[in-house]
């Protein structure tokens, strides 16, 4: 007796859902990123309007000064979606959870210099609560945003700021060997110590803000490209001084997110900056306000540096983010 097997070649009806045919075509079958992210934002049948803000439509496009004909055009270059996300940042927490047992376990934050301790609870830990406005302002960015790529890229984000703010806490407690005082003190610093209210005001001013779009530019673009550089990089791996390779082992998940997260900023602004002439101007103005508001408020926190280095860091890194706004193309004239 003999078995014939044959092999049947089926071809499907269509290679992926019609939106994302309508978008991408449709004689090819589409990534998951894109069946993930475009064309799901609702757009008709609404039955009526918020009760909480009667003159909008409940997802609006009004809720920014900027304008776009597209709302879908904003693309993650990193292709997150939820898998791929949650795959990335399960890989970066398993490295960051293995230094922090490493640090914990061998006891290498007691051999840390007094000069680096001081600095790490005056200028390092009061950052969570800097990291817990920015998870704010990104949830507000994904609440009231049009277009789900960027409301995908806002909530990554906001995942992605609690995650830096526990991190900073664990740092806390390795120091204070799990007793929760230096955080109690961080938190001290955050509300009543004179070099850290000007930026706790403008956070706040932050978080007040009703475009989200100016949100965007003021948090992620200016704020971020002010603080990570000049603070978080301050205890990232400075080559040379004792205790640089532990606070780089601590910190290497907040250096290698926020090196990941510009570019998705920047090619969200380079967008919206490339649809009018009107758009690059708001862009502009935003830009140039919250830095030379933000490079104020953060002045007397560099001024802690223990070298005495605080001013020419502060400046540096305010020359580095005002070459970074000019390619992005949103330099004032």
């Amino acid at each position: 007796m003999s078995v014939e097997i044959r092999v049947a070649s089926i071809d499907p009806i269509r290679q992926t859902f019609a939106r994302t045919a309508r978008r991408f075509g449709a004689d090819k079958p589409a990534s998951r990123y894109q069946e993930a992210s475009f064309d799901l934002q609702p757009r008709d049948n609404f039955h009526y309007r918020p009760v909480w803000d009667p003159q909008r439509d409940i997802y609006d496009r009004g809720r920014t000064a900027i304008v776009m004909a597209d709302w879908d055009e904003f693309r993650d270059p990193r292709q997150f979606y939820y898998a791929t996300y949650v795959i990335n940042r399960a890989r970066m927490q398993e490295s960051a959870e293995k230094n922090f047992e490493f640090v914990d376990k061998n006891g290498l934050m007691a051999g840390l210099p007094a000069t680096t301790r001081q600095e790490l609870d005056s200028i390092l830990l009061p950052l969570r609560h800097v990291e817990w406005a920015a998870n704010l302002n990104n949830c507000f960015i994904a609440a009231y945003c049009y277009g789900s790529p960027m409301a995908q890229g806002a909530m990554y984000n906001t995942n992605d700021r609690l995650g830096i703010a526990q991190y900073l806490s664990r740092i806390g407690l390795l120091i204070d060997g799990n007793s929760g005082q230096s955080l109690a003190a961080a938190k001290e610093s955050w509300l009543h110590d004179p070099a850290w209210q000007p930026l706790r005001r403008l956070l706040e001013h932050c978080l007040v803000q009703k475009d989200w779009f100016e949100v965007l530019v003021a948090q992620n673009l200016v704020l971020d490209g002010l603080i990570h550089p000049l603070l978080h990089a301050r205890f990232q791996a400075r080559a040379g001084e004792a205790g640089s390779a532990i606070l780089g082992m601590l910190t290497d998940f907040i250096r290698e997110w926020f090196a990941e997260n510009v570019k998705w900023v920047d090619a969200s602004l380079k967008v919206a900056a490339a649809e009018s002439a009107d758009n690059r101007r708001l862009l502009a103005g935003w830009a140039a306000s919250w830095t030379a508001r933000a490079a104020e408020a953060l002045a007397p926190i560099a001024a802690r540096f223990s070298d005495g280095s605080g001013d020419a860091h502060l400046a540096a890194v305010r020359a580095a983010l005002d070459e970074r706004i000019r390619k992005l193309g949103l330099a004032q004239a």
